[in-house]
C-alpha cells in the first residue's frame, strides 16, 4: 500500500476515534450533571437566595446543552459593548491577542538577535550564562507588582510580562540552534571567506530555523496562557479577566464557554507556528 494510502488510512481511523471519545465525554458530562438528589428541608428566605439548584437538588454544573446554547448566543454578537464591566467575547479576545502579539513581538526582537550573539560567540556565552540561569526560573508573574509601579499602566504591564515569558524559550532555543550548526558547513563558509554576518545569515540561520521555530512555539504557548493570569490580575478587559468578571458573576456556563475558547485560540496559534516549523525543515 503506498505511503499516501496508510497516511489516510490513519488519519481517518484517529479522526473516527476521536469523535467517539467527543460522544462518550459530552454523554458522560450530560449523565453527571441531569441527576437530582434528594434536599433537606430549609428555611424559605434562605431557599429563595439560594435557587433552584438549591432547593430541588439539581446540580448547579452546566451541561453540554447549556454551553452549547451559551456558545452561540456569544457567536451571534461577539462585539457588543454594554460598559466596563460588560463587553463581548470578541472585545475582550482581541484585547488579549493584542497583548500577546505586542510582548511576543518585542520578545523576538531581543531574543534572536542575542541568541545568535551568544551562540556565535563562546565568550559572551559564558558571560551571560549566569544572569540567564539566575533569570529564567522566575514567575513572570513575580514581575507584575515591579512592572505595575514602574509602568503606571495595567495594559503595558499585562504586555510587558508577556515579553519576560516570551524571552527565555525563544532565547535558549535559538542559542542552542545556533551552536548546534555542523561545523563542515561552517569550515565550508570560512574557506570560501564568507564573513560573518554573512555566514550568519546564509548558513546559521538556515539550519538553525527549525530549532529557532521551535523556541518561539513553546513561548506562544507560554504567552497565552500567561496573558489569561495577567489580566485576572490587572482587570479591566481581557479574556483572563472575562473569566475572573464572569466568575463573580457566579456565571459557571460562561467560565466554561471562556475556558473552551481560550483552549481554541491556543491551539490556532500552536499550529500557525507548528505549519512555520514544517516549511523550514528539510531533510538531510
Amino acid at each position: 500500500m503506498p505511503k499516501t494510502s496508510k497516511a489516510n488510512t490513519s488519519n481517518l481511523r484517529a479522526g473516527v476515534l476521536s469523535l467517539a471519545l467527543l460522544v462518550v465525554i459530552l454523554l458522560g458530562w450530560q449523565i453527571a450533571v441531569s441527576g437530582v438528589s434528594r434536599t433537606e428541608t430549609m428555611d424559605p428566605e434562605y431557599a429563595a437566595l439560594m435557587g433552584q439548584s438549591a432547593t430541588t437538588g439539581k446540580s448547579a454544573m452546566p451541561g453540554p446543552l447549556d454551553v452549547g446554547a451559551t456558545i452561540w448566543r456569544h457567536l451571534k454578537d461577539p462585539f457588543y459593548d454594554r460598559g466596563p464591566n460588560d463587553k463581548g467575547i470578541g472585545i475582550q479576545l482581541a484585547y488579549s491577542i493584542g497583548r500577546v502579539a505586542l510582548g511576543y513581538g518585542l520578545a523576538v526582537l531581543v531574543a534572536i538577535p542575542i541568541g545568535f550573539l551568544i551562540g556565535m560567540s563562546p565568550l559572551m556565552s559564558k558571560a551571560l550564562d549566569p544572569y540567564i540561569q539566575i533569570l529564567k526560573p522566575v514567575s513572570p508573574l513575580a514581575w507584575m507588582p515591579l512592572a505595575l509601579y514602574t509602568i503606571k499602566d495595567s495594559s503595558l504591564s499585562a504586555i510587558f510580562v508577556i515579553f519576560v515569558c516570551s524571552v527565555w524559550p525563544m532565547l535558549i532555543n535559538t542559542v542552542f540552534g545556533v551552536a548546534s550548526t555542523r561545523k563542515e558547513w561552517l569550515n565550508v563558509a570560512r574557506t570560501l571567506e564568507v564573513g560573518p554576518v554573512r555566514r550568519a545569515f546564509t548558513v546559521i540561520l538556515p539550519a538553525a530555523a527549525p530549532t529557532i521555530l521551535t523556541g518561539m512555539r513553546i513561548s506562544i504557548g507560554i504567552a497565552w496562557l500567561v496573558i489569561v493570569a495577567a489580566e485576572m490580575l490587572v482587570g479591566g478587559t481581557g479574556i483572563g479577566y472575562f473569566v475572573w468578571n464572569e466568575w463573580n458573576n457566579l456565571s459557571i456556563t460562561n467560565v466554561i464557554t471562556s475556558i473552551l475558547v481560550i483552549g481554541l485560540v491556543g491551539m490556532v496559534l500552536d499550529q500557525l507556528l507548528a505549519r512555520a516549523q514544517r516549511l523550514v525543515t528539510f531533510p538531510e
